[in-house]
């Protein structure tokens, strides 16, 4: 383990002494960002509501941005001169006369809004507001196509359509749901309860706290996403890995004698870095992360509305067949967790842990051992194999390369380490062992975490989850793997509809 952190280290750049909480990206433009930058600040906002709301759900949330910005891409191709719309393909091609800035954000616009409202409709007038600021009336509904709000109406119906029932359950209709929307109706059962172990190689559920003194146990998050259709994917399975270590493989004893030692070493700077890739309060899931980087790349290198578009759409089509290729494994493997695992190996057994919020490390029972992690979420409620972080962050930091040329980015964030996990406690506090305090009385928690590349940041999201003990380093290995070939796969499809040589009959 020590040799893989002096690696993740030196190779990954990682971590200085920085200052103030904010983030940094070099050449970042002054200029006004494009109508897709904008209307996807509003998506990530209503996302980060919705998560406020209903809790993290990260596979409905990519689905959704996916939804929003092929509607917004789709709405826009009418006013290229090339491009082709993933439903209509060309068929609301403009004359150029009409492929004007101001028609081109129009339609953006009401695309926007009407998959925002069929995706997150409690935030109705959130939207409703931000067309108006724009000048635009949020009750047009016309379709027709001759004007840019037809476009945008179109455009967004046709995404919605194709989506409808597309096997999320968006509805709750799909036949063996319960009738909740995304419920499974696969017929999932974990074949561990939460107080046992039956056996170690399957997922278990884990009680949380509720914040409210009690308990829940949340269930297997959308086990049926496997059937969601891709955007384009062959099938689910397609780049399925294969089997995890299990018990009594030298292996996995070593991977998960890792998370232990990480959980009992846990340095500033690394739990900086797993608060960060966590995506704390207000998340907007790796996929929304990963948009946000895209955001910061738009900035970097002055993009327009017409980059914009693309970009984004990209990207959040990217994370989306990642995530479904990614939970195609969980679901076939329905591997364990760290949570598990040092419980079965280290049953009666005091261990060296990580004991809570600001009481740091100490000899605790291994039925104790607990990752880096609120005790109101304490562990992702779904199995480990591949880990969605590796995954989702491999496939958007691919595309985002693809899309640029170049796999540097370039960004710095400033950060506490604490802050999301054990806030209001100094330094010298979070880092004591054996109930005493770091010697260190001018430990400072505050952190710079530089992402050089875009390869290098997708590295960092799947080590972060192996150092927060949510993963074992398979998880993370094969995940990062899975995520390449799913972007190396979807780029040509992205350069068709670009270009114009998409045929819709054979999108899938």
């Amino acid at each position: 383990m020590h040799t893989l952190r002096v690696l993740f280290t030196g190779v990954l750049l990682l971590l200085l002494v920085g200052r103030p909480a904010s983030a940094q990206v070099p050449a970042a433009s002054a200029s006004t960002p494009s109508a897709a930058y904008q209307w996807l600040d509003i998506s990530l906002e209503a996302t980060a509501r919705e998560v406020d709301r209903r809790g993290a759900r990260p596979t409905v949330l990519s689905r959704t941005l996916a939804i929003v910005l092929t509607a917004m891409y789709d709405a826009w191709a009418a006013y290229d001169t090339r491009a082709v719309g993933t439903r209509l393909g060309g068929s609301l091609r403009r004359p150029r006369a009409e492929h004007t800035l101001a028609n081109k954000e129009k339609a953006i616009a009401y695309a926007a809004y009407r998959t925002l409202l069929d995706v997150y409709p409690d935030e109705q007038a959130y939207y409703a507001e931000q067309m108006r600021q724009r000048g635009y009336d949020p009750d047009d509904v016309s379709t027709n196509p001759s004007t840019p709000q037809g476009v945008g109406n179109l455009a967004a119906a046709a995404v919605l359509a194709y989506r409808r029932h597309d096997g999320s359950n968006q509805f709750g209709d799909e036949p063996g749901s319960s009738g909740v929307p995304y419920s499974d109706y696969t017929g999932y059962r974990p074949v561990n309860p939460p107080d046992r172990i039956i056996d170690p190689n399957r997922w278990q559920p884990i009680a949380f706290d509720d914040g409210n003194g009690g308990t829940v146990t949340p269930g297997f998050l959308t086990p049926h996403w496997y059937r969601v259709k891709p955007f384009a994917l062959v099938s689910s399975s397609q780049f399925r890995p294969p089997p995890p270590p299990l018990v009594g493989s030298p292996q996995l004893r070593r991977e998960v004698k890792e998370n232990m030692d990480f959980n009992a070493t846990l340095t500033p700077e690394e739990k900086a870095l797993v608060e960060f890739m966590r995506d704390g309060p207000r998340s907007t899931g790796q996929s929304g992360h990963w948009l946000r980087f895209a955001q910061d790349v738009s900035r970097r290198d002055r993009y327009g509305l017409d980059q914009d578009v693309k970009l984004f759409f990209s990207v959040a089509n990217v994370a989306m067949d990642a995530f479904i290729a990614c939970w195609e494994s969980k679901r076939f493997y329905d591997s364990s967790r760290p949570w598990t695992l040092v419980r079965y190996y280290e049953a009666g057994k005091d261990i060296w842990g990580w004991v809570g919020p600001g009481q740091g490390v100490d000899r605790i029972p291994a039925e104790q051992w607990h990752p880096y992690s609120p005790p109101t979420f304490i562990t992702p409620p779904f199995p480990g194999y591949v880990s969605g972080h590796s995954t989702v962050s491999a496939a958007s930091g691919r595309m985002l390369e693809l899309f640029t040329g170049s796999d540097t980015f370039g960004k710095k964030e400033y950060l506490r380490a604490g802050d999301f996990t054990e806030p209001g406690f100094p330094c010298n506090i979070i880092q004591q062992r054996k109930g005493k305090p770091s010697k260190d009385t001018e430990a400072d928690c505050q952190v710079t975490l530089s992402l050089p590349t875009f390869s290098a940041t997708a590295e960092m999201a799947g080590i972060s989850r192996v150092m927060g003990g949510y993963h074992i380093q398979a998880d993370n290995e094969k995940g990062l793997e899975m995520g390449l070939r799913v972007a190396d796969f979807v780029w040509p499809r992205f350069q068709a509809y670009f270009n114009g040589t998409a045929r819709v009959s054979e999108a899938p």
